[in-house]
């Protein structure tokens, strides 16, 4: 029996017959990334149900030598929960609810524990968790967590690092780090939790994490407003964001193209509008207090940017349903990206004074590399951050199209690194930009993120071919 072969072994028996897979079909899920951008393999699939089990399954990958990798709901974008040997450690059994704490205003729960129901856990007791994403009804926290998941409510709450206050990790040798505590202030030494956030799965397994709550708002109001250009729009937020201030909860704008596929082709949709538009932003502004005021507020704000000529037509929702339909023309946009060939995706950031600029030297760049290219642009633009997709042209068939991915990518990410941006805003480096990282990033950076990964896993075992290319 070889090294692995006993590892293996000694990790079915801690886990019991129920805990593991170990052949196909089933454990084929688990190799493949939702969209099969990715297709990995691995010996075994771990499924613990507690951070005990957890513990003993890392350090007997750790005592063997064997590779592994955090897996959550699979829903991520950059391949960073797809394996290559070794073994998938699975937190979908670790899904528990530990404690809500109104008072405090925390929420304590298992890494395993799927979004949308860390919010329903909230509503029930009258308090607000933000994370909200797409696809909330699937990916759980701790992918969350791994990836600093963004979402649609950045402008107001942060990212998910902002709403962390405690984790627990199990360290590469099966050492179990708890860090859960729900406190705003704590200077003792080195703040260990935010080195886990964000780094995919390289330096721990996270099985738990103490979350920030909010007061459940009292007044929402929701609207849907049209310009003839990206500038206007930038226009309306710096007006709203002066003038509402922390109540400005999120500002997502849209292309007409990528509006126009979601009412084509999204399951429902109903346009708002009498006709199309070049640009389109969903706003909404959120209040603690009980009222009316943030409706009187909106009003007056949209018909003085009418008056100016910066608005060009506007709904404001009249009912929690009429709401909801707006959301779900802006969550819906990826999905119909699908129905109309295939979709070059990239997620960037950059600061909001420089979107414009982003935009007109990156449209640029891109059409003369795919001529007759389609622009599927949408974002958080009260946080800078775009989802810059490609739609293939009509003229072109998908493996020419996707075959220019770096071609089209790279000198658009090079605009965004001369503008004091981030190639990658919320979902990661992963296996997809792994070169991105060693280009964009300064040696210094990146030697300082290879000295803590060799620190903390001087075997190399945990998530290899994440985040570098050695």
């Amino acid at each position: 029996m070889t090294n692995t072969d006993a590892g293996l072994q000694a990790i079915c028996e801690v886990l019991g017959d129920n805990g593991y897979i170990d052949s196909s079909p089933d454990i084929d899920p688990y190799q493949v990334e939702w969209r099969g951008l990715w297709t990995g393999y691995c010996d075994l699939v771990a499924k613990p149900t507690t951070v005990e089990q957890v513990s003993h399954v890392v350090r007997i990958c750790h005592e063997h030598n064997i590779p592994l990798v955090p897996h959550g709901g699979n829903t991520g974008l950059v391949g960073a929960g797809v394996p290559h040997g070794g073994i998938v450690i699975s937190t979908e059994r670790l899904n528990t609810i530990r404690e809500i704490d109104p008072i405090n205003g925390t929420i304590s729960c298992d890494s395993g524990v799927i979004l949308a129901d860390i919010q329903k856990a909230a509503d029930d007791v009258d308090r607000l968790f933000p994370l909200s994403l797409a696809a909330e009804g699937s990916c759980r926290i701790g992918g969350n967590l791994s990836t600093n998941a963004g979402g649609v409510q950045v402008l107001r709450y942060g990212n998910t690092r902002d709403l962390t206050l405690g984790l627990e990790v199990v360290m590469p040798d099966g050492q179990i780090w708890n860090g859960m505590r729900g406190l705003r202030k704590d200077n003792t030494g080195y703040d260990l939790k935010h080195m886990f956030i964000g780094a995919e799965g390289t330096l721990g397994v996270i099985t738990g994490a103490v979350m920030k709550l909010y007061p459940k708002p009292k007044q929402k109001e929701t609207c849907l407003v049209a310009f003839e250009t990206v500038e206007n729009c930038i226009e309306l937020f710096t007006r709203m964001s002066s003038y509402a201030g922390d109540a400005l909860t999120a500002f997502e704008a849209i292309n007409g193209f990528a509006f126009s596929l979601t009412i084509e082709h999204g399951t429902n949709m109903r346009d708002p509008f009498n006709q199309a538009y070049p640009w389109y932003a969903l706003m909404e502004l959120t209040s603690p207090r009980d009222g009316s005021d943030l409706r009187e507020a909106l009003e007056s704000e949209l018909e003085k940017a009418f008056d100016d000529e910066m608005v060009i037509d506007g709904v404001i929702a009249e009912s929690g349903a009429q709401s909801e339909d707006f959301w779900r023309i802006r969550e819906s946009i990826p999905e119909a990206q699908g129905h109309v060939g295939a979709s070059i995706k990239s997620d960037v950031s950059v600061p909001i004074s420089s979107v414009v600029e982003f935009f007109k030297k990156a449209n640029a760049v891109v059409t003369a590399v795919i001529p007759g290219v389609r622009f599927a642009s949408f974002g958080h633009i009260g946080d800078g951050n775009l989802h810059y997709n490609l739609t293939q042209p009509v003229d072109m068939n998908n493996e020419d199209f996707m075959a220019l991915w770096h071609d089209a990518t790279d000198p658009m990410n090079d605009i965004v690194h001369n503008l004091n941006g981030s190639f990658s805003a919320e979902h990661g480096v992963g296996q997809l930009k792994r070169n991105e990282l060693e280009r964009y990033r300064s040696k210094v950076e990146v030697e300082m993120m290879k000295s803590v990964k060799k620190a903390l896993d001087p075997k190399g075992i945990m998530n290899p071919k994440t985040l570098f290319n050695e």
